[in-house]
């Protein structure tokens, strides 16, 4: 018998990002779900990013710390998971090992256990640095993800080099190969797979893709076909469209593969039900199944950053303009040096190609990323970088500016911020403007919204959930106080 297929939940992180823009889910909305998603079995939650981190202070003038207490006492049985691009938090500044080792030891005390430290490049060398900084900080589960691009540079050999290079590392538990453009054709998952796992044996390999071409679904599975046992998808309406392959309809595909899993069905029918009523009373868009666009190899955007780039025009004002931009991405991207299209640098070329495009002038102006990444803050490019590109970039005043740019540091911090805020605050200020977190600051104790669906009482959710499970036939609640009763009974 083939060992159970395992599934990495992605619905409150990258199902939140790709559809929502990372915005659409408050605390009071996860924990009211919380340990319905416990019971599922997944192996893991792909729960938050510092991104994610600084849109719940920005948006929501919500504690991300205490989002992560809350919802891993919550969810005792099921491991939440961190994802980071190495040495970054929330700012894109490259932080200091002294701001990522004390944002580590921050992330595990609050209840985080796994991490999925994923670095643009693939460089092995930095992906083996933030393992060994994991491990020492406390986390459960090591986990390093390559990201998969197509460009004159990453050819397969590439994945599988680095692959061999970092099964050397033995503070790193897993390894998965990352889609985030939904880039991946079967053939590619046959060579690549069966490759990843023979190098990094016995420990698991596991795989996420994303549905925005409509590959995901194939590419799992033929993942599964060549050995993946662990796969990363979103409950519904939070899985397809940009998103991970939705949950159900994988594990069917999962069954039709004639393997297994252990998972609470009744539950994950629960959990894509609240989410289903939430998306529903908020006017929050689903995903839904995608034709295949071959275009889409152009750019290469990951699913986050589609939504994220229409968002931006609709704020300039000039929705108009997203096809433009999308025809502009993979120009920016090759006089770049092919970077992979991921957090951070798949931001700054959508940033760049919208302000190519507005302008009218290419290269007429360059955010300070932009000229970070030239100055090479960031990391080695893949390819060389197109020269008259890089020196029109450096020469800009703001390149001689940020030339010697330090990375963010703890040093001094203490004496600007205060010695009684807690380690957890001071990381926030150290990264996020003063306001926006003097306004999360000043929420602190108020009442939040009633951990309840929207619109509907305790009572109508616990019958709502009842008539799912085939398990149970009769109910019967009493109140103590009042002698009120309640008798449930299923129709036969």
């Amino acid at each position: 018998m083939s060992e159970p297929v395992e599934i990495i939940d992605t619905t409150i992180r990258d199902g939140n990002q790709s559809l929502w823009s990372a915005t659409g889910l408050t605390t009071q909305d996860v924990l009211a779900i919380a340990p319905t998603m416990d019971r599922v079995g997944f192996h893991a939650l792909d729960f938050t990013s510092s991104t994610h981190m600084a849109v719940s202070v920005r948006f929501h003038r919500e504690d991300p710390w205490e989002r992560i207490r809350l919802v891993s006492a919550a969810m005792p049985n099921t491991p939440l998971g961190l994802i980071t691009t190495g040495m970054r938090f929330i700012r894109w500044v490259p932080a200091g090992e002294d701001v990522m080792r004390l944002a580590f030891r921050c992330w595990v005390r609050n209840g985080m256990r796994r991490i999925q430290i994923v670095d643009p490049s693939n460089q092995p060398e930095a992906l083996l640095r933030m393992a060994r900084v994991a491990r020492e900080e406390g986390f459960e589960e090591v986990v390093v993800g390559l990201t998969y691009s197509i460009s004159p540079v990453h050819t397969h050999d590439y994945y599988l080099e680095r692959a061999e290079a970092v099964s050397r590392s033995e503070d790193i538990d897993r390894l998965y190969l990352k889609d985030p453009g939904g880039l991946l054709m079967p053939e590619a998952v046959r060579t690549l797979i069966p490759g990843f796992i023979e190098r990094f044996a016995p420990r698991p390999v596991e795989l996420h893709s994303h549905c925005t071409i409509g590959l995901g679904p194939l590419a799992y599975v033929e993942g599964l076909r060549s050995g993946v046992r662990t796969l990363h998808t979103a409950v519904e309406p939070l899985g397809s469209g940009s998103s991970n392959p939705p949950a159900k309809s994988t594990l069917r595909n999962v069954e039709a593969e004639g393997l297994s899993y252990d998972l609470d069905t009744e539950a994950l029918e629960a959990v894509s039900g609240y989410f289903d009523e939430l998306a529903r009373e908020r006017g929050l868009p689903g995903g839904s199944p995608r034709e295949f666009d071959g275009a889409y190899f152009r750019h290469q955007m990951p699913g986050g950053m589609i939504s994220t780039t229409r968002r931006q025009l609709q704020e300039l004002g000039r929705p108009e303009l997203f096809d433009a931009v999308l025809e502009e991405v993979p120009r920016v991207r090759a006089e770049m040096g092919y970077p992979i299209m991921v957090t951070p640098v798949s931001q700054f070329v959508a940033t760049q190609a919208v302000m190519n495009v507005i302008s009218g002038e290419r290269w007429s102006r360059v955010s300070d990323e932009m000229v970070r990444y030239f100055l090479g803050h960031y990391y080695e490019t893949p390819a060389p970088v197109d020269p008259e590109v890089a020196d029109r970039v450096l020469s800009t005043p703001r390149a001689s500016e940020l030339k010697d740019l330090e990375p963010i540091s703890l040093d001094g911090a203490r004496e600007r911020f205060g010695r009684r805020i807690s380690d957890e605050e001071l990381l926030l200020r150290l990264t996020m403007p003063a306001e926006q977190v003097d306004a999360m600051v000043a929420e602190r104790g108020r009442p939040r919204a009633p951990l309840v669906r929207p619109g509907r009482a305790p009572v109508v959710r616990l019958l709502r959930e009842l008539s799912r499970r085939d398990s149970i036939s009769y109910l019967r609640l009493e109140d103590e106080r009042t002698g009120d009763t309640i008798v449930w009974r299923k129709e036969a």
